[in-house]
């Protein structure tokens, strides 16, 4: 069967962002194995689990060219997508904590890993009660799911973006504006990747034109870009 524009964008646009987070995520480990530098070990986990978030559309994308089938059940999607969040998290909220406040960064990394298994509970056995799903063309759409906006796996999603945004992203601003030459550029780096992690992610869940989640998900592409600028030695 022949693929929809609309699904064909939404196809490739995620599996650039997984591409392109195993690519530097796997460039980071490299380096991290070579020079026995933890950060950059912490970096390349959260490159590849950010990059995985996208793994249900690209998975249905593949599913659909290959076999004109979507993904079933059609929960399977979600869960494919967004069983990664709380370990993106929590190595995100470990990195920002070994470089904003290593002092702390145990307590902030233990509050998130709890957020993070409750965040799991939801996904895994709420699935129903925490999306909807739409595919009107089966075998030539993809599967399109929406997060029921007053569920707590939504609104768990809500706390962590915010929490994302406001520790690391703003948080490696912050850090930039008081550092100098190198150090400065690197933090700043690391805060626009950060940012663009927050915003592309909330936008991709929230916006419904095509072209628009298009031109987001490239951008999102560019994330894993900025961290390993930040943290290369």
């Amino acid at each position: 069967m022949v693929i929809h524009f609309e699904g064909i964008l939404d196809g490739t646009t995620a599996t650039l962002i997984i591409l392109s987070s195993t690519i530097f995520g796997l460039l980071s480990l490299y380096k991290s194995i070579k020079l026995k530098a933890k950060l950059l070990t912490i970096a390349a986990l959260m490159m590849f689990f950010v990059g995985c978030l996208w793994l249900g559309p690209t998975v249905d994308f593949f599913m659909v060219l290959l076999s004109g089938e979507n993904i079933s059940p059609i929960e399977v999607y979600s869960l494919l997508s967004y069983l990664w969040v709380a370990p993106a998290l929590i190595f995100a909220i470990w990195l920002g904590g070994e470089l904003i406040f290593p002092k702390r960064k145990w307590i902030f990394v233990g509050i998130f890993i709890v957020l993070g298994v409750i965040f799991e509970y939801f996904l895994w056995f709420q699935t129903d009660a925490s999306f909807t799903w739409e595919l009107v063309n089966p075998g030539e759409d993809l599967i399109d799911a929406h997060f029921v906006r007053t569920h707590p796996t939504f609104l768990m999603i809500a706390v962590f973006l915010v929490s994302a945004l406001v520790f690391l992203g703003i948080g490696f601003a912050i850090k930039a504006k008081q550092s100098t030459g190198q150090l400065r550029r690197k933090f700043t780096y690391l805060s626009i990747g950060n940012i663009i992690f927050v915003l592309c992610g909330a936008l991709d869940s929230i916006l419904t034109i095509p072209l628009a989640i298009g031109v987001v998900r490239i951008v999102m592409a560019t994330f894993a870009l900025w961290m390993y600028l930040g943290l290369k030695t």
